[in-house]
């Protein structure tokens, strides 16, 4: 931890006999560090935090993660369902180990995912944290560093993103941490090798976190001594490797390497990833990754388009290629030509990197103008235009800011979910017996009103994809009394056809919200004909 937080600049190297006078010498540059990163932690926390339960719009993902979170607390397993190596399931398993926070705080009215998104907030201050200290690190300078942890916590994309259950949160406070020891000023061998296990496990927390890898290479590379390089370089890929390939080796010992009859694969779970319906070209009109694209930039313009042209300008800069390479590879990502899926909370991966390369290009600005201009005569002047460049930046950004955060601090977008699980609690008065599909936001709300998990709430997806689900239903949707239509399980009902069944021979008893978000609670007329 020590090796963490210490935010000092590299020392150069000294004999033994002056270490201790050194290490009190860092120690008070230091301190300065840890008060502007807790502070503008603490400011980044307080806007995430507040109303963090009413927006955004619960969502299938977050259900999902949540539920195998409960799954590996309460039954043991890794999913609530079959495990069928989707993803790694060490996200989840860091959920499972942060559920008790909300407990504390939440109230026992509301969605129970909503609530669960208290737990993400010490994620959050990790990742503060962290980047403050590797932009110090790196050599910007403490205002600079401080604002790239303002940039990376309160733009509108973050104030969203970030209170979600997503795996990507998790993987980027140990990409950060991995990046913060590679840049350790100490050079130790054994910050080095934990810089590989850190990175291991943000890999194992959402795999698409291995773009950064090359940037964490380069970084490793600078800032590991000559002499020593090779051993750092090995100890680093070591640790990586051993940690990476204890996931294919899981999936070995079960007899899941492979694709085979009657089980799922990890090599299964990886080609159904690779063989998703594409989102098309991000240069194309109308495709799904022009249109995810276009909403990133819609809630938050600045810190996309400034922060990729500071990663242009950090790219010319030895010390800052690191973090500039990694904004350029997850661009590369977006922008190429293939038609692979693009995951609408990709862009979390790249904010603490736009965030760290726009406050590089500002601090390498700062010093620039202050070179230039005469140190003596003129220094009001000198700083008296800094000063007016500040507010001009800060009165372009922070009107485009305000209303994306506003409305993140005072909507209610989860009253509908609040309303229909309410309902369902009043009205069903037998959930032991009582079999109802509700996609995965809804799910833990009714187990834990009494519902059967698994066989008596359904995740709606499992219905027709799930073979252990399906033999529970012998009539198909006829075995079904309800099902809770909403925006997540209502978007391509034709390609689940016992969900498209079902929502087809059902009646509405009850609905909740507007027209575009509507939750509708259906009773399923079993006597209909197919």
């Amino acid at each position: 931890m020590t090796a963490l937080l210490d935010t000092a600049a590299r020392p150069p190297i000294s004999p033994p006999g002056r270490l201790p006078p050194l290490r009190r010498r860092l120690a008070r540059l230091a301190r300065p560090d840890r008060w502007t990163a807790a502070g503008v932690t603490l400011a980044v926390l307080v806007v995430q935090g507040w109303n963090i339960t009413g927006y955004p719009g619960v969502s299938d993902d977050e259900g999902t993660y949540l539920a195998q979170a409960w799954a590996v607390q309460q039954q043991h397993g890794l999913a609530h369902y079959t495990y069928w190596y989707d993803h790694p399931p060490l996200g989840w398993i860091q959920l499972a180990l942060l559920s008790w926070i909300p407990g504390h705080f939440a109230g026992s009215a509301e969605l129970f995912t909503a609530q669960m998104r208290i737990a993400m907030l010490p994620v959050t201050a990790a990742s503060c944290l962290l980047l403050h200290t590797l932009a110090r690190r790196l050599g910007l300078a403490r205002w600079a560093a401080a604002a790239a942890v303002l940039l990376f916590g309160l733009c509108p994309l973050a104030v969203g993103l970030q209170r979600e259950l997503f795996l990507d949160n998790f993987a980027v406070a140990w990409m950060l941490a991995a990046l913060v020891l590679a840049a350790s000023p100490r050079r130790h061998l054994w910050h080095h090798v934990g810089a590989g296990l850190c990175a291991a496990v943000a890999v194992l927390s959402k795999e698409t976190m291995a773009v950064v890898l090359p940037a964490l290479a380069l970084l490793l590379w600078q800032c590991s001594a000559r002499s020593t390089r090779k051993f750092s370089v090995v100890g680093f890929g070591t640790a990586l490797v051993l940690i990476v390939l204890g996931y294919p080796l899981y999936a070995a010992t079960k007899g899941e390497l492979f694709p085979g009859p009657g089980h799922v694969s990890l090599l299964g779970g990886i080609v159904y990833q690779l063989d998703r319906p594409g989102s098309g070209s991000v240069f194309t009109p109308g495709s799904p990754a022009r249109q995810l694209v276009s909403s990133w930039l819609y809630y938050d313009r600045v810190l996309i388009v400034a922060g990729l042209a500071g990663a242009l300008v950090a790219l010319c800069v030895r010390r800052l290629r690191a973090p500039a390479l990694a904004v350029l590879l997850l661009v590369a990502v977006v922008l190429r030509p293939g038609a692979g899926y693009l995951p609408a909370m990709y862009v979390i991966q790249a904010l603490p990197f736009l965030a760290l390369c726009l406050a590089a290009a500002c601090d390498l600005l700062a010093r620039a103008v202050l070179r230039a201009l005469p140190r003596v005569r003129l220094r009001p002047l000198r700083w008296g235009v800094l000063a007016l460049a500040a507010a001009l930046a800060a009165g372009f950004t922070v009107p485009r800011w305000y209303a994306g955060d506003r409305t993140a601090l005072t909507a209610d977008a989860n009253a509908p979910y609040d309303q229909a699980a309410g309902w369902l609690r009043a009205n069903l008065p037998d959930p032991a017996h009582t079999r109802i599909t509700v996609d995965d936001a809804l799910w833990l709300d009714l187990v834990h009103d009494g519902f059967q998990p698994g066989t008596g709430v359904i995740w709606f997806y499992k219905l027709d994809l799930d073979p252990a689900v399906s033999r529970t239903l012998p009539q198909g949707w006829r075995s079904l009394d309800y099902i809770v239509s909403s925006p997540a399980l209502r978007q391509d009902p034709n390609d689940l056809p016992t969900v498209h069944a079902a929502l087809a021979h059902s009646t509405v008893v009850a609905a909740f919200g507007p027209p575009g978000g509507r939750i509708e609670v259906r009773r399923i007329d079993k006597s209909a004909q197919a």
